[in-house]
């Protein structure tokens, strides 16, 4: 048996070339836990006198270089064996995961890509000042040898800070554009606490939800382990202890608020009374940061409903539905229909502009389920009020307020579904707008289209001698 010692991958694939042109097999060699422990207790055989080829898969060199992070002492003989087969002939041995080598390899696998991931996740950065600047500096105890693995990740995360991260077993540092590793260190070779600790618990508090509690897989995510190193992990306990009020908090509030529309419907449903009504809505939170509602217009006896998502910045403004730079879009698409804009009624399924603040700018945010389910009432006065022989509904939004919310615009576009009445969805004309310009042409025709159907279908139930649209 002859022994060896590697205290790296790249020393341990030099060795097992070595091991292996020699024609010895994985019961001829050992690798041990330290250098001391390594020695030969035979001669080795002699060496070839020409350069063996060896032809392994590339997923093996991917797989030992992560498998080298591992603790176990047994790494490099389950490698070893693992190239001997390969080497042998076995070429598809790396895709039979029911192999008792390539199971124990893969869960070994399995074991450091967590550990990388929770280092990742774990990690914090303490603050320290002195005469050079500022310093960022963590401690972590990881379960394998990934620091090396992890190390990049972090310089290409905090690219502008210089920071170190240190584990009992070797430590990174990064200086702004160098990455460097040196030796293990204690835990005392790191700042034991700043004031970023008090950021992290406010963060915490503020993500943690007292209505889904679920201990079991907060531990499973955050083992119990790293509690020690984090923060965060300080106020849990206070936490769990305040849920029960806070829940109670919650479920007061949201029992306050209304959740649809109905309660503001008036008694006479019709068009004017509705629009009117509409203006006091606070069916659900929208109407708070809104400039008003938009409300449908049109003709009450039109033929023809289209339904957008919601109002957008203009509409929102104006109080008009469509008046942005989609609804001049959608206008070309109503005169490449034959259709005048005055014939048709056209709102929005949720009628407040729903957005995020960026910049000073809003920033369109589509609605929510609950948004659409709660303005619904609205929808529905309208299509009683005016009776049209049919909907096109712009976008999957607006299609799903009528359609459920399994449409998809994939399967559903451009078709006469069986409602009442009935209904056709198109593409939303804000969306054929923000779409990729190699997809825009492609979008745009399928609107057109789409309309021009629709226009084709009211135009066949009306008769011959009856009004069609953009002919007197």
């Amino acid at each position: 048996m002859h022994y060896l010692y590697a205290k790296d991958f790249a020393q341990w694939r030099a060795q097992a070339r070595d091991m292996l042109a020699r024609g010895l097999t994985p019961l001829d060699v050992a690798w041990e836990a330290s250098e001391q422990q390594s020695f030969f207790t035979a001669t080795l055989p002699p060496a070839p006198s020409s350069t063996i080829e060896i032809n392994v898969p590339k997923t093996f060199l991917a797989l030992a270089k992560t498998i080298a992070c591992h603790r176990s002492d047994k790494r490099w003989d389950l490698l070893y064996q693992l190239l001997f087969r390969l080497h042998c002939g076995e070429k598809n041995l790396m895709h039979i995961p029911t192999d008792p080598l390539m199971y124990a390899l893969l869960r070994m696998h399995k074991a450091i890509r967590r550990d990388a991931h929770k280092m990742k996740a774990f990690v914090r950065f303490k603050k320290i000042e002195d005469e050079s600047g500022e310093h960022y500096i963590a401690w972590h105890e990881p379960d394998h040898r990934v620091t090396p693995m992890v190390a990049p990740f972090f310089s290409r995360r905090f690219s502008s800070m210089r920071w170190a991260v240190i584990t009992p077993d070797d430590s990174a540092y990064w200086d702004g554009e160098t990455l460097d590793y040196g030796p293990g260190l204690t835990r005392d070779a790191a700042p034991s606490g700043d004031a970023l600790d008090a950021l992290w618990r406010d963060y915490y508090r503020a993500t943690f939800n007292p209505a889904r509690i679920k201990l079991k897989m907060m531990k499973s995510e955050m083992p119990v382990r790293y509690w020690k190193n984090l923060p965060e992990t300080k106020i849990i306990a206070s936490m769990l202890a305040e849920a029960p009020e806070r829940v109670e908090a919650m479920l007061a509030h949201t029992q306050a608020m209304p959740d649809s529309a109905e309660s503001f419907l008036p008694v006479l449903r019709d068009l004017a009374h509705l629009r009117e009504a509409s203006k006091g809505c606070e069916g659900c939170e929208l109407h708070r940061q809104a400039t008003q509602t938009v409300f449908g217009e049109g003709p009450e006896n039109a033929r023809l409903m289209l339904i957008g998502e919601q109002p957008g910045d203009e509409e929102d403004k104006t109080g008009h539905p469509f008046t942005g730079p989609a609804g001049q879009l959608l206008d070309e698409a109503l005169t490449f229909a034959g259709i005048r804009r005055e014939e048709v009624y056209i709102t929005n399924a949720v009628k407040h502009f729903r957005f995020l603040y960026k910049d000073s700018f809003r920033q369109h945010q589509s609605p929510s389920r609950y948004h659409i389910q709660a303005c619904k009432p609205w929808l529905i006065g309208e299509i009683a009020a005016i009776k049209p022989q049919l909907i096109v509904c712009l976008g999957n939004s607006a299609a799903r307020s009528l359609l459920g919310s399994g449409f998809t615009m994939k399967n559903g576009r451009g078709i006469l579904h069986p409602h009442l009445p009935p209904v056709l969805a198109t593409y939303h004309p804000a969306a054929i707008l923000r779409a990729p310009a190699q997809e825009r042409a492609s979008l745009r025709t399928f609107m057109f289209d789409d309309i021009q159907h629709a226009a084709r279908n009211i135009n066949a139930d009306s008769g011959n001698n009856k009004h069609r649209f953009g002919i007197e």
